[in-house]
């Protein structure tokens, strides 16, 4: 079993969590959408995770919807003492797995006691509001009104801390404005470093960076240098992608999904891969590569 303290750890909120924890994402059905094919697989998975010292879990009530809560529970519950559940809120599935905006007052509002009810919650540690302005990337435009709401609902005691997800750096700057920010979770790799200035404004403030897509939309040659590092490594290329943005920033917390105990206990084992200067380098050029340079 790998020694994930060996990544380190960072504070999210009131805790401190160890930086490479577990995304319940893919615990859903195809397109995170309806039940997994393997429910106890993927029971099994979460266990497994927190057996492994996973002590950071992210997750939200429209994986499914409602599925990966539910599978949650239903694996850990009663929760370990140590153990920090992150969710995110502000969207829906429709009944043909698209995504929709819920952004009124009334559907976060709706949507954080789902998340309570189906995670057996009476506060949840962590709300992510990830902005729907763009569905596929950060767009602009104001977050008051949402935040208006995390706010309420942090008063009356159902939320502890307040993040965002899928924003832009003004909207960052609007929230931290409104409320206390504990973490920002956005695209981020080796391959998608728009961030790069951000998260180390973020590490000076003590705040978390929650990157997603560990492996998102790499192009062949990209994935190509990364797999020849990941080769002379020994490594997997996931496990060497972990690695660069666990050496990337302090403030990175990691939340790699799977659905298999292999290849989670794959993933974990690269907070003990050390990566060499020479390897982070070459890894450093990535995001400058493109196919024609090939």
């Amino acid at each position: 079993m790998s020694d994930i303290s060996k990544a380190g750890t960072f504070k999210l909120g009131d805790r401190t969590v160890k930086r490479l924890g577990y995304g319940a994402m893919q615990l859903a059905g195809p397109g995170v959408f309806g039940p997994p094919k393997d429910r106890d697989a993927a029971i099994a998975v979460l266990r497994e995770a927190v057996a492994s010292g996973v002590d950071h879990i992210d997750t939200s009530d429209f994986y499914g919807p409602h599925v990966t809560n539910q599978i949650i529970r239903e694996a850990l519950h009663p929760y370990p003492a140590n153990l920090t559940i992150v969710t995110k809120i502000s969207a829906r599935r429709g009944a043909d797995a698209s995504w929709i905006p819920a952004m009124s007052p009334q559907e976060l509002t709706q949507a954080v006691h789902d998340n309570l009810r189906n995670l057996g919650l009476d506060v949840i540690e962590v709300v992510n509001l990830r902005s729907m302005h763009g569905i596929h990337g950060p767009a602009e435009g104001s977050l008051e009104p949402q935040l208006d709401t995390l706010a309420e609902l942090q008063r009356q005691g159902l939320v502890r801390h307040i993040g965002l997800s899928n924003v832009t750096r003004k909207q960052i700057a609007q929230g931290r404005g409104m409320v206390d920010i504990v973490c920002v979770q956005n695209q981020y790799n080796i391959a998608h470093r728009q961030d790069d200035a951000l998260i180390d404004e973020l590490a000076a403030d003590g705040i978390a960076y929650v990157p997603f897509f560990p492996l998102g939309g790499f192009t062949p040659l990209q994935s190509s240098t990364l797999a020849d590092v990941a080769q002379k490594l020994g490594a997997t290329p996931m496990q060497v992608a972990l690695a660069w943005l666990l050496q990337r920033s302090p403030n990175i917390l990691l939340i790699p999904g799977t659905s298999s105990v292999g290849h989670l206990r794959e993933n974990l084992a690269a907070a003990e891969l050390k990566l060499p200067a020479d390897a982070v380098q070459v890894l450093n050029g990535i995001a400058g590569e493109t196919e024609q340079a090939a």
